[in-house]
């Protein structure tokens, strides 16, 4: 079982940042099947990891590539992983707000981005510079939350994809790509329509709906709050909460708004 994270996140006050508590470990697993996916696509392989936070993601790329950069914007966050990480030689780390991407036109074979686009403004045009910074055949990997599977509204997302969407903007940009779905087994379906009667019953109190029409900030502290309370809770009640792994989620092409996060692999 892998027991640290992707980009899937516990919220903090102005961020989602990885959280590897307990409580937290399907979204873990979740979240780090997109790079266990990976691995075939960077073995030997110049790669860029997008919105990397303190390295957990790029440091296992590391072990299959030639080289991988991660890139963050947050500056504490990247200095904290260079130290983190230090003794991976082939691992470095750049800060920089993306769009655009701090680096060399055609200068990597791969660009990861997962768990990431959701957070951005300008998601077109980080698209268009992830082709401008991959090789002449190289590869673009990118998961972000299919929107139709979403209960509420997450503050920390500016924008959640359905697959008509992602679709109509991946084509914009690359000629050649592909979109399948990361899907559970039953175990981790349970668990997550345990997680929507406990969001909806939260639901409830805004009958309005109002949650999804106020300014983001105003949202960040009771989302903190009770995503943190609702993962502890349902861990107590759902035994398998722990025993979730990688193994348990697949890719598929059926019923694509059913599953949980959307998977691109674009090519150049």
């Amino acid at each position: 079982m892998i027991t640290f994270a992707a980009n899937c996140f516990l919220p903090m006050f102005d961020r989602e940042r990885p959280s590897f508590e307990d409580s937290n470990n399907v979204t873990v697993q979740r979240c780090f099947y997109a790079y266990e996916f990976a691995q075939p696509f960077i073995n030997g392989k110049e790669t860029a990891d997008i919105g990397c936070a303190d390295g957990y993601g790029s440091s296992y790329l590391a072990r299959f590539t030639k080289s991988t950069v991660g890139i963050d914007y947050s500056l504490p966050t990247i200095e904290e992983a260079r130290k983190k990480h230090a003794a991976i030689k082939n691992l470095t780390f750049k800060n920089g707000s993306v769009p655009p991407i701090p680096l060399e036109n055609e200068s990597v074979d791969v660009v990861t981005a997962f768990q990431f686009i959701e957070h951005i403004h300008q998601r077109l045009g980080f698209m268009k510079e992830v082709k401008r910074v991959l090789k002449p055949g190289g590869i673009f990997i990118c998961t972000t939350p299919n929107i139709k599977m979403s209960i509420a509204r997450n503050p920390f997302h500016v924008h959640e994809y359905t697959f008509e969407e992602m679709h109509s903007e991946a084509s914009k940009v690359f000629e050649k790509f592909e979109l399948k779905g990361i899907q559970g087994n039953a175990k981790v379906n349970e668990y997550y329509e345990q997680n929507a009667l406990w969001a909806k019953k939260i639901l409830r109190l805004d009958p309005l709906g109002l949650h999804k029409i106020i300014p983001a900030s105003w949202l960040v502290r009771p989302y903190n709050w009770l995503t943190t309370l609702m993962r502890k809770d349902l861990k107590e009640q759902n035994s398998n909460t722990l025993a979730i792994s990688t193994s348990d989620f697949f890719l598929t092409t059926n019923n694509l708004d059913f599953t949980w996060d959307i998977y691109l692999i674009a090519h150049k």
